[in-house]
């Protein structure tokens, strides 16, 4: 069958008939972020189409691309309620050296279950928490790092994602801020995130290609310029060009 699901579940390597728990989460988003990729490739190249079901299900299904966080978590939204999960969809502001003023860009999924509320998110880049996040402060451990979510009222929403990334991160550091309480009623309105992150120059997804996923043991980021790896804890960067370019995205996302 050529829906959604089915597609999902052979994008990310996972039997087309298993019956989907809780506790089968975790192996989904590490998954999902091994095998899908973070990527503004089509924003770089104008190739873009409303956000709708069906235009994410052909592009980051069908055509097996990647996408940014407004394809990505519907993707995954639409996923995990066509399996009967409790989710909703809501938006948020990035923290990057201080909050980004293009608003709220961000978006995430919010799921529900025996009474308490998680944040699950597969479109933040290498800083994917890999598991469903509590809002009540709990501290969640994944490969990637140390993910827990504080509630703060700001102008930005009313809890704020921290993370302290493995090899990377010394201190806690913060993610994005979202509100709790505002869900997004249709996935129609993130064609407005696409338009920003494709128009407003502050954007810093409108500048220069990114493409970048994790790995068994780290992660790895391409954009023109440079491509990077980390590996059980070690970096390394290559200088490259447009003829390396080529060559590494096939190599290593198959495009």
């Amino acid at each position: 069958m050529n829906d959604l699901n089915a597609l999902f579940r052979k994008r990310i390597g996972i039997t087309g008939h298993e019956k989907l728990t809780f506790d089968k989460l975790d192996e989904i988003l590490d998954k999902t972020a091994r095998t899908i990729p973070f990527e503004n490739l089509s924003i770089m190249a104008s190739h873009l189409s409303d956000i709708n079901k069906e235009n994410v299900m052909n592009k980051v299904l069908v055509r097996n691309e990647g996408g940014l966080c407004y394809e990505l978590n519907t993707a995954l939204y639409f996923f995990l309620m066509e399996n009967d999960f409790d989710v909703s969809m809501v938006r948020g502001v990035i923290y990057n050296q201080g909050w980004m003023t293009i608003g709220r860009t961000h978006v995430a999924i919010l799921l529900n279950h025996e009474g308490q509320t998680y944040l699950v998110d597969t479109g933040f880049g290498g800083n994917l928490p890999l598991k469903p996040v509590p809002l009540n402060g709990e501290v969640v451990i994944s490969r990637n790092g140390e993910f827990r979510i504080k509630r703060e009222v700001t102008d930005h929403g009313d809890h704020i994602l921290e993370l302290k990334l493995k090899h990377k991160d010394l201190d806690w550091k913060m993610g994005y801020a979202f509100d709790s309480s505002i869900h997004v009623g249709n996935v129609v309105e993130l064609n407005e995130i696409q338009t920003i992150i494709r128009e407003n120059p502050q954007s810093p997804f409108n500048k220069h290609p990114l493409i970048t996923r994790l790995t068994n043991s780290g992660n790895i980021t391409l954009t023109d310029t440079s491509f990077t790896q980390w590996e059980n804890g070690k970096m390394t960067k290559e200088e490259i060009d447009g003829t390396r370019f080529k060559e590494l995205m096939k190599q290593y996302f198959d495009r």
